[in-house]
């Protein structure tokens, strides 16, 4: 028999309505300003299926842009998140799309920093949890619940292997592995979950070996 926890009855510590359309909105939204690293100046926001469907009733809007400010799905500042994104300065946009065979509960956001810009499309699955599945074109399975060690590299032998010897140089175990790529020999994506904080040592270390185009280290969200 499969074990349920009290996460799973109960739900989770969140400001409402709705667990789907509103808690795990939020997380996607922290996820990916916290990938793109930077303060969000601009979001264009596609939205799919149930969540295009009925995202202004359960406030799935004021959700996603909550999480581009940078709150997380507890935060007391949620309902006023279109107003604070104003005093920001954060221009926003949101459109219905077919974003093809992913979950009802699915958005495509793209956004721009000062120095870079993004896109990252994921999914509310229920119960405030969700799943990125692409990051910038790279395909993905992160669900926010471990440390993830996040680079984009050149195809090339030995930059995963290094990366993986730095972070067992430091003591940091990895739980999850994963490694997408566009095309053989151009730029790859490792997404590596750990179940230790990532220290800026590691960051550091990890941005001096040739070949990594970027490095960025993700708390849980």
């Amino acid at each position: 028999m499969a074990r349920i926890s009290l996460f799973d009855i109960v739900g989770p510590i969140m400001v409402g309505p709705s667990s789907s359309h509103t808690a795990g909105a939020v997380r996607l939204g922290l996820a990916t300003r916290r990938i793109l690293g930077e303060e969000v100046r601009k979001a264009t926001i596609y939205l799919h299926g149930s969540f295009a469907a009925t995202y202004w009733g359960h406030r799935t809007d004021v959700a996603l842009i909550a999480g581009l400010l940078g709150m997380g799905m507890a935060d007391e500042r949620i309902p006023r998140a279109l107003e604070l994104a104003q005093d920001a300065g954060l221009e926003y946009s949101f459109h219905s799309a077919n974003l093809g065979d992913v979950h009802p509960n699915s958005v495509e956001i793209k956004v721009q920093g000062d120095h870079g810009q993004l896109t990252v499309g994921g999914a509310s699955i229920g119960g405030g949890r969700i799943n990125l599945f692409n990051i910038d074109g790279f395909e993905a399975a992160v669900d926010g619940s471990y440390t993830v060690l996040m680079t984009k590299h050149r195809d090339e032998p030995g930059v995963i292997a290094e990366i993986t010897r730095i972070l067992a140089h430091h003591g940091i175990n990895i739980a999850f592995l994963d490694v997408s790529r566009k095309m053989r020999g151009s730029e790859a994506m490792l997404l590596a979950e750990t179940d230790d904080p990532i220290p800026s040592e590691v960051i550091e270390h990890v941005q001096r070996l040739p070949g990594v185009l970027m490095v960025r280290s993700l708390p849980c969200f």
